[in-house]
């Protein structure tokens, strides 16, 4: 690894906020991460780096999910954007395997080396990039290096805003960077695009193959690729409608001028682990019976739900008549109901919000986000009665648009507001909360975010 500067020079952290800002955060975002990336400079010359060492300099965002509640890896559309929020990471190359993982503000280290045979921890953040070490040892020749990465993130944990998967891509990142794999022949032979690569980690995350990369245990989760082509491919200043299974950028849609997104972040840990789990799971387990009813009824090899709707004009009909056909594992009313949250949110409110946004109807885009919010409370059945408290008392303050995101079963909710009200809005809004949910209000976050750029590395 060459690296991009020496640590000596990111604690300038007006040279760094000036970089980061070109790149497309906000200046008050820039500077706060300019002074991450100081406080972790310090960090690695405290602990023995020269200070002319070359060393890695990441910004891995995570992502606000607009619309595209659970259709990406039924092969739906979303329409996503970058916050401006995440993972500041430094990597400095080491002569081994070994990688030691520092996360600068919980003072917690996780030590590893990159081998096919590492044994991974399920419930604790270990289990993120030791997933990812396995699985680059497993797929990309080696011996691989490891090193020292120290990261800080300002992300809610477990929120919904996909910290988790902002740490898959940074920790991928990171170890490339180190190994160059990206310039590696395996890895031409089968990533050619921001948006290949987001699908890839995506499978590393859930354990499936991509392309001849073969797949392994991932963290335990059944999800798709949107929260990494959210992460890896958003522009600033835009969100980015994209579908899936594989991943297609379809348009940017430029956020109004004058908003940003507020968000609040409920304090219903938002945790993909044990009986959560499985709930987050259900939704990709639904959808995957649903379109192995469609296989196995029309002999056809439609891989998901939305290649199956795209065969014939009426073939949400055949749907809806084969799913009256019993089921061992679930009801008639859970296929039907997952498929027709697939139908509306996917082939009709995300493409007709993108139009309203585009042609600047702020009323007609928050009606369909309305109805998105409702889809997900009545047919995806993914809510808690605080995201829906906080989406409907945002529309009642006078948010252009607010919805919940994420997984689902707790985390977050954005509300799309101008940003010269967003001090007072952000301020009802928590009061709000606090009075309906006292037990949950001392664990919530409320804050102003914007689009930011997809990952970067520091020039």
């Amino acid at each position: 690894m060459t690296g991009r500067m020496p640590i000596a020079d990111l604690r300038d952290s007006r040279a760094v906020g000036r970089v980061l800002a070109s790149m497309g955060l906000t200046p008050s975002s820039a500077h706060q991460k300019a002074a991450t990336f100081s406080r972790l400079a310090e960090a690695l010359l405290g602990a023995g780096i020269r200070p002319g060492q070359r060393v890695e300099a990441l910004f891995v965002p995570g992502r606000i999910e607009v619309l595209g509640k659970h259709t990406d890896y039924a092969g739906g559309r979303s329409l996503v954007a970058a916050a401006d929020r995440g993972f500041c990471l430094l990597a400095v190359p080491g002569d081994g395997p070994a990688v030691e993982m520092t996360d600068a503000a919980r003072g917690q280290t996780c030590r590893f080396d990159l081998r096919a045979d590492l044994e991974v921890p399920a419930e604790s953040w270990f289990n993120y990039p030791m997933t990812v070490g396995r699985r680059l040892a497993r797929n990309f020749a080696g011996p691989l290096r490891g090193g020292r990465i120290v990261f800080d993130s300002d992300l809610p944990p477990a929120a919904g805003m996909s910290s988790s998967s902002a740490m898959i891509v940074a920790t991928f990142l990171a170890i490339d960077a180190m190994n160059r794999l990206s310039d590696s022949r395996t890895y031409h032979e089968n990533v050619n695009s921001r948006e290949d690569l987001a699908a890839y980690l995506a499978a590393v995350e859930n354990g499936q193959s991509f392309r001849a990369l073969a797949g392994d245990r991932g963290v335990g989760t059944s999800g798709g690729s949107e929260d990494h082509t959210a992460i890896l491919c958003c522009r600033a200043g835009a969100m980015g409608q994209y579908s899936y299974c594989p991943v297609r950028f379809e348009r940017a849609v430029p956020v109004p001028d004058g908003y940003g997104f507020a968000v609040a972040s409920s304090g219903v840990v938002a945790e993909k682990t044990g009986a959560a789990m499985q709930n987050y799971n259900l939704a990709s387990r639904l959808a995957g019976a649903v379109a192995e009813l469609w296989r196995r009824s029309t002999g056809r090899d439609d891989p998901h739900i939305a290649a199956a709707l795209a065969s014939a004009p009426d073939a949400a009909e055949r749907m809806r008549e084969i799913l009256q056909q019993p089921s061992a594992d679930f009801t008639r009313a859970q296929l039907l109901n997952r498929f027709e949250h697939l139908l509306a949110e996917s082939e009709e409110v995300v493409p007709a919000a993108g139009d309203a946004l585009a042609r600047g109807d702020m009323a007609e885009f928050g009606l369909l986000v309305d109805r998105s919010q409702g889809l997900a409370e009545s047919l995806l059945g993914n809510q808690v009665p605080q995201t829906v408290f906080l989406a409907r008392s945002a529309r009642e303050l006078g948010a252009a648009a607010a919805s919940a995101f994420g997984a689902g079963f707790g985390g977050s909710v954005w509300a799309l507001v101008r940003e010269a009200e967003a001090e007072e809005f952000l301020s009802a809004w928590r009061s709000r909360y606090a009075a309906a949910f006292p037990e949950h209000s001392e664990r919530s976050a409320f804050f102003l975010t914007h689009a930011g750029p997809g990952a970067v590395r520091i020039a």
